[in-house]
């Protein structure tokens, strides 16, 4: 015991000659301390040492709990932020713990920039986050605030679905919406458009939803309700993400339509989830590594210019064909 007490004083008394680099130490000196350093468990405190240079150099993550397009994107953005220097720090919006409790969390760590996934606060809120932090926001404007904004060319990913579908022979085409969630509100507006250049305005038509799997449940009930009230199901779905999707797929397979035979659907994500369902599920691929290495180069370069104009970078995504759209079922004859 008493040779451990020497070794861990010895510890404590010249660790810093080596983890901070000081010249007056010799290499044999080094090597002694690093070795009793490892023999009693010893760990630099990087982030101490990080603040009492006046920088924390970790980037602040806040996301959504059940998003799971957030996990995708989380895995983009640690090694992106590794390869810079960075370290990471999490914290999780939920039911019960808004995104500005997870985002002051975040601040209280001393986190010198932010990356926020899908936020849905008010523009003055984030205004006024981006005013103090470099901050940088996936997949939602935030039109006034001084935040940077990554996002997916969404009127090009809903015309590539919209496209594909009509090209299928789908003209009973409906939407459902994904609320306050990111993207939903460029998401609903191309598919408005994409039905009037289709000649197929008379036949628009958005469900109220949002990303989750009970929205999908909801939606398909209420087609199912209309048919069994003798209205036509429509040919095909547009959801608002692959939560949705996963949610309508239930419903309706459950009541035993045939997908795509019966009625064709195509998401929006590619999020892993996409890889998990019963049927290949016919998506738009948002590119998550590039979102992710966009967001924290944003950030990251924000910190060494802080006074420069916001910042908006756009990924192109790409519609993923696979067993959940088909040709258009045939009138009865």
């Amino acid at each position: 015991m008493a040779d451990v007490a020497q070794r861990a004083g010895v510890s404590r008394a010249l660790v810093s000659i080596v983890f901070r680099d000081q010249p007056g130490a010799s290499e044999e000196t080094r090597r002694r301390v690093l070795r009793v350093a490892d023999e009693i468990g010893y760990r630099p405190d990087s982030a101490a040492r990080l603040l009492a240079r006046g920088s924390s150099r970790t980037l602040g993550v806040m996301f959504t709990v059940h998003q799971t397009f957030h996990t995708d994107l989380i895995e983009g953005i640690y090694p992106e932020a590794e390869r810079l220097g960075y370290d990471v720090l999490l914290s999780a919006a939920t039911e019960e713990r808004s995104q500005a409790k997870a985002v002051e969390a975040l601040l209280g760590h001393r986190c010198e920039g932010l990356i926020l996934l899908g936020p849905d606060a008010e523009p003055t809120y984030l205004g006024g986050v981006g005013g103090h932090t470099a901050t940088v926001s996936i997949g939602h404007r935030t039109p006034h605030a001084r935040v940077d904004v990554v996002h997916s060319a969404e009127e090009s990913g809903v015309r590539q679905a919209m496209d594909h579908l009509v090209a299928l022979g789908h003209r009973r085409i409906v939407h459902i919406d994904g609320g306050r969630g990111p993207g939903a509100s460029e998401r609903k507006s191309s598919y408005r458009d994409a039905m009037g250049h289709h000649g197929l305005a008379a036949e628009l038509r958005i469900i109220p939803g949002e990303h989750t799997e009970r929205s999908g449940v909801e939606a398909g009930r209420l087609l199912l309700n209309e048919r069994d009230d003798g209205r036509p199901l429509p040919t095909a779905v547009l959801a608002g993400n692959d939560r949705c999707t996963m949610g309508l797929l239930m419903a309706l397979t459950r009541a035993g339509l045939a997908v795509p035979r019966d009625i064709s659907i195509v998401g929006y994500d590619d999020s892993h989830l996409s890889h998990l369902m019963p049927v290949g599920l016919t998506t738009v691929r948002q590119d998550a590594r590039r979102l992710a290495g966009h967001a924290v180069r944003c950030a990251v370069q924000r910190l060494v210019g802080p006074e420069s104009a916001p910042r908006e970078a756009v990924v192109e995504p790409r519609l993923v064909v696979r067993e959940t759209s088909g040709p258009a079922p045939q009138p009865p004859r």
